[in-house]
């Protein structure tokens, strides 16, 4: 068996996976309840809130694209980096997983290099608002300042759940 069942009901095949397989909900649900940094953090804050965060530091043309910049986790889940780059055949699947998402969204075929670079600072924003910064070196976050414009509050995954939603609502009635 190469499937999971999505909380709408449908099969997300690994294997066979096409793009009537993703749902905006189901990406939203699994995201929502999504931890970053593998939970270890004082509280709970979602990929699905970071996610929305992200759209919001991007240049307005970005933000669709970041918002679902980490879709592929709601099917693959969150890795932690040092983590995923020891895993070639996951890095593999999560990739098809990321084309068959940007091909149902119209998304780039590669991540722009706002949104990398806004997925960074988000990185050095969790890092300073999340109290996960014990002076270690982070060498991905050289150069890379924290935002100035939000300040993290964790939200709890129905609020998050909501917030994406929304956020996917505004940024894709404006794309049509």
């Amino acid at each position: 068996m190469s499937f999971i069942q999505t909380l709408s009901g449908k099969h997300f095949d690994y294997l066979n996976a096409q793009t009537d397989d993703v749902d905006i909900e189901d990406i939203a649900t699994a995201l929502s309840n999504i931890c970053r940094f593998a939970g270890h953090l004082p509280e709970f804050y979602s990929v699905a809130q970071h996610s929305v965060l992200c759209s919001q530091i991007v240049p307005q043309e970005y933000a669709f694209e970041a918002l679902l910049h980490d879709a592929a986790e709601a099917y693959c889940l969150d890795m932690p980096a040092p983590l995923k780059a020891l895993l070639p055949d996951y890095r593999r699947i999560e990739a098809q997983v990321d084309d068959l998402i940007r091909s149902k969204f119209g998304l780039p075929l590669n991540q722009s290099t706002a949104v990398k670079y806004a997925d960074l600072v988000m990185l050095a924003t969790e890092r300073r608002d999340l109290e996960i910064d014990n002076g270690t070196h982070w060498p991905i976050l050289e150069g890379i300042p924290a935002s100035d414009l939000i300040q993290i509050n964790p939200l709890r995954p129905g609020q998050a759940f909501g917030l994406f939603m929304n956020r996917f609502n505004e940024l894709s009635g404006a794309r049509q």
